[in-house]
């Protein structure tokens, strides 16, 4: 995974000296075993931190969260009862991901001896709500797990935040180079990068495609030579394509281009780039396998000018670095509205550019006319989806505040050949029916473009937004339209007026 830091999440157990030295010590000794097993169950190191117990020390440990750029995030367990008061001034300055963790260190009761020491010890049902209660005064973003840590589940929901916590971190300062402007004349792949940057972290930069023709004219023809090999050993390469073929000289500056992007992105510390087919002086060909490539290794994407695809497929990636299944930028093409299954299909691919992770074999190296752009045949990878569960969203600007809209898919295996149509792609199902989804999608706004992905969840997106202090819409199997419509306007208000949920 390109340009990703590791993190870590703190630790934060509340309690009072209203209990005593051996009683604070037992919360501690309790806090450590928590943390130990849980190291061994969670995707990012947890760190204890002391037991906090004052204002002061609560104060602090959340501005050193904040100054910490490892720490991706908190979580908060109040093992006795930790008077709320206590954490006005500390939650008030935490900048980072809180999740608010209720749980308890006994599973079951020991009922032949409990007493009353045993209940002061062990009273987070008490704590966890005092802790609650200001949360929600407070007007906090978090994420409420409940069970106990020896729990599956609750550590599954623990695991989905951290994932997503870390992807929010990785937003924090990251760059994204766009490479000319967006497609004209269109509108959802515009947006305002001021009010995003304040929002969400990353920033977003145009560059001319002269910038990135000087990194492509810089390669050295050894390194495309290696480069055109390495194609042969890992694809299916078209015959016209291979060495000494017809076509090989199209490979060699797919090659070319793919290299020069990966020194910009490198020279730069990006994480994400955007082209567009209506600027490409100096380039022979459009990226297509470049992109491919380069998005497999982690870089966030998005075509013509699509920056909020772009950002949002990195933190995709991110979220499901160490899952199985993958994620690609993907574009909502055209549909089957033969009834036959119920459903109705829909098909997506792009023109080129869709990620080799969602690849359900081999992919095969082909080079085919490209009606737009003007420029020579480009070469790309082609392959069909797999079948399986996926996750499809976008971000989209309201003017007034960003949106994350998710649909939830089935795709399916092509129930036909597809041997004119030259391009990566997936049939799938939506939820809970074509007509229903795309209707949902529609009154929501949004975008032709989504971050697609086999490994992230709506769980993952939920956490996303949330942390974000932005609107999700989600479109699922229980989606009614009615009520769907209704959640938009609901939301509109909201949004409107809730302080510190709008662009700032």
């Amino acid at each position: 995974m390109q340009n990703l830091e590791t993190f870590e999440i703190w630790f934060l157990t509340g309690s009072q000296h209203l209990y005593g030295k051996e009683a604070l010590d037992r919360v501690a000794s309790d806090s450590r075993q928590i943390v130990e097993s849980l190291g061994h169950k969670l995707p990012l190191k947890i760190v204890f931190k002391d037991v906090l117990t004052t204002p002061e020390e609560i104060k602090r440990t959340c501005l050193d969260a904040n100054s910490t750029p490892v720490c991706a995030g908190v979580m908060l367990w109040m093992h006795t009862f930790s008077p709320a008061k206590m954490w006005m001034g500390g939650l008030s300055v935490l900048s980072k991901p809180m999740l608010h963790f209720h749980t308890q260190f006994n599973r079951e009761l020991p009922w032949a001896t409990i007493d009353m020491d045993f209940m002061n010890l062990n009273q987070s049902a008490h704590g966890d709500r005092e802790a609650g209660f200001l949360h929600t005064r407070m007007r906090l973003n978090r994420k409420v797990v409940v069970g106990h840590w020896s729990d599956p589940e609750a550590q599954d929901r623990i695991a989905a935040w951290m994932r997503t916590a870390r992807a929010w971190a990785d937003w924090q300062g990251a760059k994204f180079a766009r490479f000319g402007d967006n497609m004209r004349d269109v509108a959802v792949t515009e947006g305002d990068k001021d009010s995003a940057e304040l929002r969400f972290g990353f920033s977003v930069d145009g560059y001319g495609v002269g910038d990135l023709v000087k990194h492509v004219e810089a390669i050295e023809e050894s390194a495309v030579t290696k480069l055109c090999a390495e194609y042969e050993e890992v694809y299916l390469v078209s015959e016209v394509l291979r060495k000494g073929a017809s076509r090989h000289q199209s490979l060699q500056d797919g090659a070319r281009i793919e290299l020069g992007i990966r020194s910009f992105l490198q020279d730069g510390g990006f994480k994400g780039f955007t082209d567009t087919f209506e600027d490409l002086t100096g380039l022979h060909q459009l990226p297509g396998l470049a992109v491919q490539r380069l998005m497999a290794d982690g870089y966030g994407f998005g075509a013509e000018g699509d920056w909020k695809s772009c950002v949002l497929l990195r933190a995709m990636k991110v979220i499901a670095v160490d899952l199985k299944g993958g994620t690609s930028f993907m574009e909502d093409y055209t549909y089957d509205y033969d009834f036959a299954n119920g459903k109705g299909l829909e098909l997506g691919a792009h023109m080129l550019e869709v990620c080799p992770s969602i690849a359900a074999a081999k992919p095969s190296l082909e080079i085919h006319p490209l009606a737009i752009g003007g420029k020579e045949d480009p070469v790309r990878l082609v392959f069909n989806a797999p079948a399986g569960e996926v996750a499809a969203a976008c971000i989209i600007d309201l003017g007034n505040r960003f949106r994350l809209v998710v649909r939830e898919l089935d795709v399916i295996e092509p129930p036909h050949a597809l041997p004119r149509l030259p391009v990566a792609r997936a049939v799938w199902e939506n939820r809970p029916d074509l007509k229903t989804a795309c209707a949902a999608w529609i009154y929501a706004g949004g975008a032709h473009h989504t971050s697609f992905s086999y490994a992230v969840k709506t769980e993952h997106l939920e956490d996303l937004a949330e942390i974000a202090g932005i609107e999700m819409a989600l479109i699922d199997g229980e989606t009614r339209l009615r009520s769907f419509q209704q959640q938009l306007r609901n939301d509109e208000i909201y949004y409107h007026l809730a302080p510190g949920l709008t662009h700032l």
